[in-house]
């Protein structure tokens, strides 16, 4: 009788209890910040899954100082949008804010909706919140959404200033159909985030190769894209981007004013074709003083000419031909760019390499130039890596992803002898489609490269009775201050020793061996696998070890002697997630962790492994890792993974 008694005051303790909640809430200014500071830690706690998001945001400061963390409000808002099955690996309050403002602002500011913003869509949908939201942002998207974009206009042109001061990266994600009168809204948009703004960073994922060369010119390039420059001359404006930018003629070079040792190639054009696209929309214009003035004349005279900003980081993700023409010809003057990252929905041809090869080195050349981080995707063969060095040897940082196409070389390009001397580079990310590859190719970069200190290989093939060793050794040998290394998809199961002569050379602080194999081959996986942990527990400065889809299964207690002995590993993340590990190999593994605790906090990921098989068994050994360790799984359902599991037999 006492119990049921119990229970029901609990109950009615609860409802009381989310009573009060929901007014707090709800009445959140006439309470006031320093009476919620003032509440007991638990209440508090308690409070915050019940609050806003800007609620939560103007708490966070004061509840930090008293040593109160917001976490678990976001994680709440965050469980709510994604559902509770989504995994999140967020370490911090502001990793959790930062995702929750990101979801939420492009989907309320452009007007989508989903089951969490109908549900808070009356404190959501304010000039408050998407300031907040706004602060806390550092990439904005534009869509040509014209009715959202139209109020930065208008009512919300005092919301348009604040992302100027806040955003840093703008990201073009719908073509701008410069044939609409909403154009002009678009441009002008993007000419105060990029030229009145902060904004460094420019993504463009359509294919646009007019508005490219509108978006590049004077921000940072000298050279003016003769097309553009005839449509801004122009009192008309046509729809000239949809056409593809395929100049006639031989290309002419003429002497760049400012800057005169610097050559830029201005194309011919078909003047006719031309004349024709210029017969519409005689009202528009792609000037941008003209545009600034046509949008701010309501608030007064102009303040003098417009700023022109400067785009240090570029992205294209639609990098066709047209486009590609139009980048190579402003490269050699773009003295201001930093970062320029090039992906193609289809492999790039060795004569599209070579000519982009060609512009950077002559940027290169000009000695002004601020480009150390390459990113291109796909290359057609991997001795163009050298070839991409050569032409700009200050690269720090170079990411190629290689596709190979046979029988599309252009065997009429020609090609200079790559330079053999050292290169500057930390950073280099190759990740190969696959196919046979000369690891001599590879290992020609990395004795070249003795300040490496980031490299991640995916995906290369060697010839059969071939092994991964040579690149194995090499590292050891030339790149001595290597601290992370990532390996994917190659096999390395005929490799152990030269990974543990690796690992006593080198000072690691991440190392990543996903679907590398490691213990196919090995007679005594248990004791190869001992082996590899004796040899990580060796290098004090690792903290993060990954080792996905390596069939460890029923080894994988073996990783728990990672934490045992005298000296037990620094490590503070593992990932064996997609190991076909079961739940009573996960208990075993549990056990002798719970023997020899980790002397930190351990993340461990044990995402995708068949936890359904033993529900009980797999809840209750996650219950004990819990106690020690941040754990991130997600849900499983063995009959829809078969594939993975064939993988793993």
């Amino acid at each position: 009788m006492s119990d049921s008694i119990d229970k029901v005051d609990a109950r009615k303790e609860k409802s009381l209890k989310q009573i009060c909640f929901q007014a707090v809430r709800k009445h959140f200014v006439a309470v006031g910040t320093a009476s919620i500071v003032d509440l007991p830690t638990h209440l508090i706690k308690d409070l915050l899954p019940h609050l806003t998001v800007c609620q939560l945001d103007e708490l966070q400061p004061v509840l930090n100082h008293r040593g109160i963390s917001t976490l678990s409000g976001w994680i709440g808002v965050l469980l709510d949008l994604c559902g509770p099955n989504h995994v999140l690996d967020l370490a911090t309050e502001e990793q959790a804010k930062h995702k929750v403002m990101k979801m939420l602002f492009s989907a309320v500011f452009y007007g989508f909706t989903n089951c969490y913003i109908k549900k808070n869509m009356s404190n959501l949908n304010t000039p408050s919140f998407l300031r907040v939201a706004a602060k806390h942002l550092r990439r904005f998207s534009l869509l040509s959404i014209n009715k959202p974009l139209q109020a930065l206009t208008m009512e919300k042109r005092s919301f348009l200033s604040h992302l100027e001061e806040w955003i840093d990266s703008v990201v073009v994600s719908q073509c701008v159909a410069l044939v609409k009168k909403e154009a002009q809204t678009v441009l002008y948009i993007l000419h105060r985030l990029l030229d009145h703004g902060v904004a460094r960073k420019l993504t463009i994922h359509v294919q646009c190769p007019i508005i490219l060369a509108w978006l590049l010119h004077e921000r940072g390039t000298r050279h003016l894209n003769p097309r553009l420059k005839s449509l801004m001359s122009s009192p008309e404006t046509s729809s000239a981007h949809n056409s593809v930018y395929r100049p006639r003629g031989k290309s002419k070079t003429v002497e760049n004013q400012d800057h005169p040792a610097v050559p830029c190639k201005l194309q011919k054009l078909d003047s006719e074709s031309l004349k024709e696209e210029l017969t519409k929309n005689a009202n528009l214009t792609l000037d941008r003083e003209v545009l600034c003035h046509m949008f701010t004349s309501c608030d007064g005279p102009s303040a003098g000419p417009c700023p022109r900003g400067l785009v240090e980081h570029l992205e294209i993700s639609q990098c066709r031909p047209d486009c590609l023409t139009v980048l190579t010809d402003a490269l050699p003057t773009f003295f201001c760019l930093r970062s320029l990252n090039l992906h193609s929905f289809v492999t790039f041809t060795d004569t599209d390499v070579m000519h982009l090869a060609r512009a950077l080195r002559q940027l290169y050349e000009s000695s002004r130039s601020s480009l150390t981080e390459l990113s291109i995707s796909a290359l057609p063969r991997p001795e163009l890596i050298e070839h991409l060095l050569a032409a700009s040897p200050n690269i720090t940082s170079l990411h190629v992803e290689i596709q190979s196409v046979w029988g599309l070389q252009d065997s009429s390009c020609h090609y200079w002898t790559p330079e053999s001397a050292q290169v500057p580079l930390e950073m280099l990310t190759v990740k190969v489609g696959g196919f046979q590859t000369d690891v001599q190719l590879i290992t020609s970069v990395l004795r070249r490269a003795p300040h490496l200190s980031h490299f991640h290989l995916a995906g290369m093939r060697l010839p059969t009775g071939s092994s991964q060793s040579t690149l194995l050794t090499t590292l050891s040998e030339s790149n001595r201050v290597l601290r992370r290394l990532i390996l994917e998809d190659i096999k390395l199961s005929d490799c152990l020793p030269p990974i543990l002569n690796l690992l006593g050379c080198c000072r690691l602080e991440e190392l990543h061996f996903a679907d590398c194999r490691l213990l196919e081959t090995w007679s005594d996986r248990e004791e190869g696998l001992r082996q590899l942990v004796a040899a990580l527990k060796s290098v004090p400065s690792l903290h993060t070890v990954a080792l996905p889809q390596n069939r460890l299964a029923k080894h994988v207690h073996v990783l728990a002697e990672l934490f045992t002995g005298p000296s037990p590993s620094s490590v503070k993340r593992l990932d064996i997630s997609s190991n076909f590990i079961q739940p009573a190999e996960l208990l075993q593994f549990a056990k002798r962790l719970k023997t020899h605790p980790p002397p930190h906090q351990l993340t461990l990921d044990l995402r995708k492994n068949p936890g359904d098989r033993d529900p009980n068994t797999w809840t209750a050994t996650l219950q004990m890792l819990r106690c020690f360790c941040v754990v991130l799984v997600e849900g499983w359902i063995s009959t829809n993974s078969m594939a993975d599991h064939i993988s793993n037999m």
